[in-house]
């Protein structure tokens, strides 16, 4: 069934857009946030122009960080985000008066990539990626040889996500224990294709960043399973989806301006845009949310829920979106 926006299909709200606009009429839904989410953005905006050529969506790329800035100071419409909004981002909507509606859109995993090169490290564990990450690591830890015994007296070079990303926030919160803290000298960039290429150019690189740029670039880089406790188990499309690659499965979020919504365009943007969810997110790489979930998330959005599920804490590890869903919609 398609998504309904106010008793209206997205069909039909794009047809109204379309409608309402003459050739000068551009209308324009604007975007921020993630690299990681751009993606999956950047695929619906594609889409959704087949179907409303008459509205412009843009979608930038200033990280999860970065977006919320734009987003709470109300220069853009709906913002692209990799980890849940945290306290002080909250705090800078409230001061601006920027409601948000939050909405689970996928699921992702962060991919610990190696040069192929590296014949040495086969898996890692989340104790030895937090020894290698924390902020006492930085000028310390240095060499493979100090992450385990056996692997060489080699240097390691790191690459990793922008202080900025969304993903960094996950990783340091999953890895090291508390968001935002690690060490510091690392090639940090908010462009996964720099580390792509950082980590493919050095056998002796390590490097994070999101599962889809893993999959569009496995054959320059290897993933290493990871283990979480209960023994290694690599990224995948089934081991993110039900959770087993753990710490590092996450899910993605988009978060719409309320007012907003107040406009056709957007109406028809965002009702165009969790009808289409899983096929797009599958499409570039991520893993759709469970099918029930996707209706609690329309409902959140058709209800104008404001707020966020998480309590505005930013980053938490092992949290089942469906079950959240599920809590608010039985209140």
């Amino acid at each position: 069934m398609r998504s309904t926006w106010m008793g209206m299909g997205w069909v039909a709200a794009a047809a109204l857009v379309v409608g309402g606009c003459g050739k000068s009429d551009v209308k324009t839904v604007a975007g921020d946030g993630s690299s990681t989410v751009f993606l999956i953005s950047e695929a619906v905006a594609e889409g959704f122009h087949e179907v409303a050529p008459e509205v412009r969506v843009t979608v930038g790329v200033s990280g999860t960080g970065g977006g919320f800035k734009k987003f709470c100071a109300g220069e853009t419409d709906f913002q692209d985000a990799s980890r849940p909004i945290k306290p002080t981002e909250v705090e800078l909507c409230q001061k601006s008066g920027v409601e948000y509606i939050e909405l689970p859109i996928a699921y992702d995993g962060i991919a610990i990539v190696v040069n192929p090169q590296n014949d040495w490290a086969r898996e890692i564990t989340r104790e030895e990626l937090k020894k290698l990450w924390a902020p006492e690591a930085q000028k310390t830890i240095l060499r493979w040889n100090q992450l385990r015994e056996g692997w060489p007296d080699r240097p390691i070079a790191l690459f990793g996500a922008g202080v900025d990303s969304g993903t960094y926030d996950y990783f340091t919160e999953a890895i090291v224990g508390k968001e935002h803290s690690s060490r510091g000298d690392y090639t940090s960039s908010e462009d996964d294709n720099v580390i792509v290429r950082g980590v493919a150019a050095d056998p002796g690189a390590l490097g994070f960043f999101g599962f889809a740029y893993y999959e569009e670039n496995k054959d320059k880089l290897r993933a290493l399973p990871v283990d979480g406790g209960k023994g290694p188990v690599a990224p995948s499309v089934a081991s993110i989806g039900d959770g087993s690659y753990f710490p590092l499965s996450r899910p993605l979020f988009l978060y719409v301006a309320k007012k907003a919504m107040e406009r056709p365009e957007m109406q028809a943007f965002m009702a165009f845009y969790l009808d289409q969810a899983p096929a797009f997110s599958r499409e570039v790489g991520y893993i759709p949310l469970p099918d029930e979930a996707y209706p609690l998330a329309k409902a959140r959005l058709d209800k104008r829920i404001t707020g966020s599920l998480f309590g505005g804490k930013g980053s938490q590890v092992g949290v089942s979106i469906k079950d959240l869903l599920a809590r608010e919609s039985a209140q």
